[in-house]
C-alpha cells in the first residue's frame, strides 16, 4: 500500500500553485479569526521594533547627555606640600586665568570649609520637641562656580562677585538643605545660623549637572569665608571646556595657574567614556530585546493555536483532497503558506506601527528618532519565520492525517 501510495503521489496532478490557493482560500474563509491572529503577531513585531527604535533613541539621548558632562569637565586640585615644594596652593583669580584658555566656558573656585561639629539651623530658640538644628556641609565658591556646575536657580539670586570682596554674610542653600531647614523661599529673608555666624539666605538652587553635594550645602561667597573663616587658598577649582577641549585645558592649566611650580598641582579629567557609552547602550538592546521578543512569542503561541484550531476544523477538508490526490506534502505546505503569510502580514504591519511608535514617542519627548534601517526592513522576514515555526507542528499533523479517517471523523 505504501507502494503504491508513492506512485499515486507521484503521479498527483495537484500543483504547487493550486497548493497556493487552497491556502489563500483557508485564510479569506474566516476572515475574522485570520485578523486576530495575526493582531498577535501584529502586536509582538510592533514592540519589538518599537522598543529597540526607543531603546536606540533613549541611549543616544543618554549617550549624548553623557558625553557632554563628562567630556567637558576638568578639576584642578592642588598637591600636599612636600620638602621639596611646601607651597602648592593655587591663586585666588585661578578662574580668572583659566578663563583666558582657549576652550573654557566656565570655572570657578570650590572649597569645603571645615566647621568640626558645628550646627546649621534657622533658629536661635532651642525646641525640645522639634529638631531645628542640622550638620549640614559649609561651601566657599567663587561666582563663576554657578555657571561652571550648570546650577538651576530655583528661587532669589546667586552670590556675586561685590558680595565676595565685602564679605558679606549672604549664602545660597541646595535644594536639600532647603528642605531640610524648612526653607521654600526668599521672599520673607529668611536667616540662618551657622555656630553663631547668622547668614541671609538670598537663594535656593534646584539641581546642578556636577558636584551634586552643593544641593545638600550652604553655599557662602569665599571673601566671607576668607574673612570668617581664615580661608588661605580655593581647595578646587572647577571647569567646564568646549567637547574636545578637555585634554588641552588638563594640559594648560598647571602652567595657567602656577608657572612657578606646575608640578603642585593635580588635574582630573574623565577619560574616553567609549567603553561606558557600549556598556550604557547594550544594556538597553539587551532589556527591550527582551520586552519585545517576549511579545513576539505571544504571537508565534498565537498563530500555533489558531492553525492547530483550523487543522482540527478542516479534518474533513484534509481528507477529500488527500481522496483528490493531493499529498502529504501539499497539505503541509498548505498549512505552512497560511502561518507564513500570516506572519509575513504581522511583520509588515508591525514594523509600521513600530516605526510610528518610535517616531511618536521622539516627538512627544523631542528627542531625536534613531532606528537601524535593517529592524523594520527584517521584521517581515521574522514575521514568516515565526509564522511558518509556529505552524510546523499543526502542517506536521495535518500531513499525518489519513483520508479515511479523515473522512470519517468529518462526519
Amino acid at each position: 500500500m505504501s507502494h503504491i501510495r508513492s506512485s499515486n503521489d507521484r503521479r498527483s496532478s495537484i500543483s504547487f500553485w493550486d497548493v497556493v490557493t487552497e491556502a489563500v482560500s483557508g485564510l479569506t474563509a474566516r476572515p475574522g479569526r485570520t485578523a486576530l491572529t495575526i493582531l498577535g503577531t501584529v502586536i509582538g513585531l510592533a514592540a519589538l521594533v518599537a522598543t529597540l527604535g526607543i531603546s536606540q533613541t533613549a541611549g543616544n539621548r543618554i549617550v549624548g547627555r553623557f558625553d557632554e558632562l563628562a567630556a567637558t569637565e576638568v578639576f584642578v586640585t592642588a598637591r600636599p606640600p612636600t620638602l621639596s615644594s611646601p607651597d602648592n596652593t593655587m591663586p585666588w583669580d585661578s578662574p580668572e586665568r583659566l578663563r583666558r584658555l582657549d576652550g573654557v566656558v566656565a570655572a570657578g573656585n570650590l572649597s569645603v570649609i571645615d566647621l568640626g561639629n558645628t550646627l546649621v539651623s534657622t533658629s536661635s530658640v532651642r525646641n525640645p520637641t522639634e529638631r531645628t538644628d542640622f550638620r549640614l556641609s559649609v561651601q566657599a565658591v567663587s561666582p563663576g562656580l554657578f555657571e561652571a556646575v550648570r546650577a538651576r536657580l530655583a528661587t532669589g539670586r546667586l552670590t556675586d562677585q561685590l558680595m565676595s570682596e565685602r564679605g558679606e554674610k549672604v549664602a545660597v542653600l541646595g535644594a536639600t538643605a532647603a528642605e531640610r531647614l524648612g526653607i521654600s523661599g526668599v521672599e520673607q529673608l529668611p536667616a540662618i545660623r551657622v555656630g553663631d555666624q547668622v547668614f541671609l539666605v538670598i537663594g535656593i538652587i534646584s539641581d546642578v549637572a556636577r558636584q551634586f553635594d552643593l544641593l545638600a550645602a550652604v553655599i557662602i561667597p569665599e571673601g566671607t569665608a576668607q574673612n570668617l573663616y581664615r580661608l588661605s587658598a580655593p581647595e578646587t577649582v572647577v571647569v567646564e571646556t568646549r567637547i574636545g577641549a578637555t585634554s588641552l585645558i588638563a594640559r594648560q592649566a598647571p602652567h595657567a595657574l602656577r608657572p612657578d611650580n606646575p608640578e603642585g598641582l593635580k588635574v582630573a579629567f574623565p577619560a574616553e567614556p567609549q567603553r561606558v557609552r557600549d556598556a550604557v547602550q547594550s544594556d538597553l538592546d539587551v532589556l527591550f530585546l527582551l520586552l519585545g521578543g517576549v511579545a513576539l512569542l505571544v504571537g508565534a503561541i498565537g498563530i500555533a493555536n489558531v492553525t492547530l484550531v483550523s487543522v482540527l476544523e478542516r479534518t474533513g477538508e484534509i481528507g477529500l483532497r488527500r481522496a483528490l490526490g493531493a499529498t502529504r506534502r501539499h497539505i503541509a505546505v498548505q498549512f505552512l503558506i497560511e502561518s507564513g503569510v500570516m506572519g509575513f502580514i504581522g511583520g509588515v504591519v508591525g514594523a509600521s506601527l513600530g516605526t510610528l511608535a518610535v517616531v511618536a514617542v521622539s516627538a512627544v519627548q523631542t528627542w531625536s528618532p534613531v532606528l537601524e534601517p535593517m529592524i523594520p526592513i527584517a521584521a517581515p522576514l521574522l514575521g514568516t519565520i515565526v509564522g511558518l515555526l509556529a505552524g510546523t507542528y499543526p502542517s506536521i499533523r495535518a500531513a499525518r492525517l489519513e483520508p479515511v479517517e479523515s473522512l470519517r471523523s468529518a462526519t
